[in-house]
């Protein structure tokens, strides 16, 4: 073949290819798939979302099992969050419940901090049996006191004294440590101790026949007592511990 001819071939195939080129139309490479961003529950109308709630249930044994406490727990997530988005803001409480008491984890954990939806689930299962047959009724999930089927008229640092010391069944609570638990510095209501006195005085005289259920130890403070005829639901009792 001749020099000539390969250039002559050189040429056509260059002519084809430009060609294609020029009249082949352009096939854009597919977008490559985004992740949908993730969806809360839909808000009412004149609402916004402010935050959120992440109930953990786990135990301190649990925790230990898994090398870890508590507090480190709270400690990450709160570290987490603040990665996530510098400007948020973190509150946790920690849940208690009655020593031994039954149930997954979670759920006991939702109604100590007093979810709404667990408490009402909790009601919807408990009530037909949940009627007063007399004595007393210390409600600490309903904030309310009934004696003999009927309910006490308790202002709400009334039942916050007599949950207060229910809560530490048998322990003897000197007068400082109430002022201190239940009022905040600076109240312009804080009693002192000898006023608190007048506070637990109107705590028992609404108690009436069974006003010695609050007990004044002479020279220290107050304990509750328990008796037969004395029933406590603590179901959803709030925690007064927080990190």
């Amino acid at each position: 073949m001749s020099l000539a001819t390969v250039d002559l071939v050189r040429a056509t195939t260059a002519r084809r290819l430009n060609s294609v080129t020029s009249t082949s139309p352009i096939v854009a490479a597919p977008p490559a798939p985004t992740e949908a961003p993730a969806r809360i529950r839909a808000v009412p109308a004149g609402t916004e979302a402010r935050g959120f709630v992440l109930y953990v249930g786990v135990d301190e044994l649990k925790a230990a099992e898994a090398g870890t406490d508590l507090g480190r727990i709270v400690e990450a997530l709160k570290k987490l969050a603040a990665e996530l988005v510098p400007s948020s803001e973190t509150y946790a409480a920690v849940a208690l419940a009655p020593q031994g008491v039954g149930g997954r984890d979670v759920e006991v954990v939702r109604l100590a901090l007093q979810d709404p939806s667990a408490l009402a689930k909790h009601r919807q299962q408990t009530d037909p049996e949940d009627k007063p047959r007399g004595g007393v009724v210390i409600d600490l999930s309903r904030k309310r006191l009934v004696l003999d089927d009927e309910t006490a008229a308790l202002t709400y640092k009334e039942f916050e004294l007599l949950q207060y010391l229910v809560l530490r069944e048998g322990r003897t609570i000197d007068r400082a440590e109430l002022i201190s638990s239940l009022w905040s510095v600076g109240d312009d209501d804080a009693p002192n101790e000898r006023t608190i006195d007048v506070h637990v005085r109107r705590l028992r005289s609404k108690l009436g026949a069974y006003e010695d259920i609050v007990r004044t130890v002479r020279g220290v403070g107050y304990r509750f007592d328990r008796h037969a005829d004395v029933s406590i639901r603590h179901t959803s009792t709030p925690s007064p511990d927080i990190f």
